[in-house]
């Protein structure tokens, strides 16, 4: 994903949001504001997450996790990592080493209601070819 992806857009809600990997080693909880839902279909994102990537952001002072040692960090590539479940491999996280600040946070993987909406899609050259656009949203070739 695009470093700009995480701009300290205004988030939705100041209310507590929790989430979780698939088997609940990992779980998390955000007392802060989350930064509306955007898409990447970067190369990296769709290998990933195995479609493309959803992801709300938060400070990383507003985040906190509760793992059982299960939660693994992938350098993908220089500075950009990706957080999953070591026991399920649910992805969970996104970050990258010049945003120290900010932390993504996979959409998917909040408790509902999240009272998010998704806002753009960045990254749309690298999209597959199975995807359809949606419409309503603001798409960019590249980040945003």
């Amino acid at each position: 994903m695009s470093n700009d992806t995480d701009d300290d857009a205004e988030g939705v809600s100041q209310e507590t949001k929790a989430g979780r990997c698939q088997c609940g080693a990992v779980s998390y909880s955000v007392n802060g504001p989350l930064r509306p839902v955007v898409n990447c279909h970067c190369h990296r994102c769709r290998r990933i997450t195995g479609h493309f990537m959803a992801a709300t952001s938060a400070l990383v002072t507003d985040v906190e996790v509760t793992d059982s040692g299960a939660l693994s960090w992938y350098e993908a590539a220089e500075g950009v990592f990706y957080g999953f479940c070591s026991t399920c491999g649910s992805s969970l996280f996104w970050k990258v080493g010049n945003r120290p600040e900010r932390l993504s946070i996979c959409a998917g993987t909040l408790d509902p209601p999240t009272g998010l909406d998704t806002t753009v899609s960045i990254w749309m050259a690298e999209v597959s070819d199975y995807h359809l656009p949606q419409s309503g949203l603001a798409e960019h070739e590249y980040g945003r």
